[in-house]
Order: structure tokens, then C-alpha cells, then sequence
């Protein structure tokens, strides 16, 4: 989703609906990440979390969304030299095999469908190392009881907003964990607020060279801005 639109005021937005609950999210596992070397961010918006990141580790960072305007605000809020920013639909950017011990993802995942969702985990997890974390935060649909309704109507709300807002046209969460699963990785650390709405995990690949065969470098990063 694109959100050139909303960019100026996407923080206060969010500040608005959550408080400051989802950069809590966002940031539950950063001081877990003081060892990595080349992370892969994608999505994260005005940058937040990356200039945390860049304070945290001493990784070199690719950064990849969407919108212009919400890379610039992260370009000045990282103030990095070490980072290197793409405007690029991850749906079709591919990146050099297992090249990153580090990908984060943040309120990302949820803007991709059935369709969608499946074949960006697969790209993403070509570009990772054996050993490497994923650190995501998502929103998550509580299977049953009072938790479940609450959750579905701000689902709903969300999902209505940014379909206005973007041309977002995902409509309903997709589960992402078995589709981490299945390409090696598996959950380490989980935690989840706001009655189970939101949820912070940390996942870590195995060392899949014994199980399958490993993935190709399928192209590179064009060059960055």
C-alpha cells in the first residue's frame, strides 16, 4: 500500500487509534538484534523503528517501501549512512540469496492477500541465512469469545480506513505462520497486547541446507536511491 497520502500525519494517526501501542510492538525484540550484520527492512513507514535499529546494531540495512514520502521521513529520521532505501513493491523486488541474518517486517504482512502473502514469504526467505531472525509485529483475529469481536470490528475499521486512504485492497488477515514454518523458520519468542488484537514475534531459520536444497539468488536489488 502506498501512503503518500497520509504520510505527513501517519504518526499521529496511529497515535490517535493506539497510543503508542504498536512502537511497542514494533520494538519488544530490538535488544535482541545487537548482533546482526545485514537486515532486510521492509515496510516500515516513516522509519521509526529503523532509527531505532540503526542505534541498536551495527547492521547494514536495506530498506524497501512503498510510498516516497514515507522513505523520506525515514531517510531524515535514520539519518544512516549505512542504510540503503528502495522504493520498490516487494512483490516484485527479489534479493541476492541468503544474504541478510536479519529481516523485519512491521504491520506489513496484513497488506498482502491469500494470493499475495505466500509468494512474498517465499521471496523473503530466499534472501535469509541459515540462522537469521525475522521480527515482525502483526495484527491478529482472536479465535473465539468477547476478544475475537472486539478484534474483528477494529479488523473491519482498519481495513475500511486504509482501502480509502491507500487503494489498499486486502480486505482480511491472512495467517503468516505456517507459511514461515514452511520455509524453515521457526517461533521463538512471542508476546501479544490489546486483548490479543496485536502481537510481537520473533522467529529464527534453521539450518535447512540438510533438508532441502537451498534457494537460488534469483536477481539483486537495483540500485538504491
Amino acid at each position: 500500500m502506498n501512503c503518500d497520502r497520509i504520510a505527513p500525519a501517519y504518526r499521529w494517526l496511529e497515535y490517535a487509534a493506539f497510543g503508542c501501542a504498536l512502537e511497542r510492538r514494533r520494538l519488544r525484540y530490538l535488544g535482541e538484534l545487537a548482533q546482526a550484520r545485514r537486515a532486510l527492512v521492509l515496510g516500515d513507514g516513516d522509519g521509526r523503528f529503523l532509527a531505532r535499529l540503526v542505534r541498536a546494531c551495527p547492521a547494514q540495512v536495506d530498506y524497501v517501501d512503498l510510498s516516497p514520502r514515507m522513505l523520506e521521513l525515514a531517510r531524515r529520521r535514520a539519518a544512516a549512512e549505512r542504510v540503503r532505501y528502495w522504493v520498490g513493491d516487494a512483490r516484485v523486488l527479489s534479493w541476492p540469496g541468503e544474504e541478510y541474518d536479519l529481516i523485519a517486517t512491521h504491520f506489513f504482512l496484513d497488506c498482502f492477500d491469500d494470493r499475495d502473502a505466500p509468494l512474498l514469504i517465499e521471496r523473503i526467505a530466499r534472501a535469509a541465512r541459515p540462522g537469521a531472525v525475522w521480527i515482525l509485529s502483526e495484527f491478529r483475529q482472536p479465535p473465539a469469545g468477547w476478544r475475537a469481536m472486539w478484534a474483528a470490528v477494529w479488523l473491519r475499521t482498519l481495513y475500511w480506513f486504509f482501502g480509502i486512504a491507500t487503494g489498499l485492497a486486502t480486505r482480511r488477515l491472512v495467517d503468516h505462520r505456517p507459511l514461515l514454518r514452511a520455509h524453515g523458520f521457526r517461533l521463538e519468542r512471542e508476546e501479544t497486547a490489546w486483548f490479543g488484537l496485536l502481537a510481537s514475534e520473533l522467529w529464527r531459520r534453521g539450518d535447512y541446507g540438510t533438508r532441502q536444497e537451498k534457494f537460488a539468488a534469483s536477481s539483486t536489488l537495483p540500485e538504491p536511491l
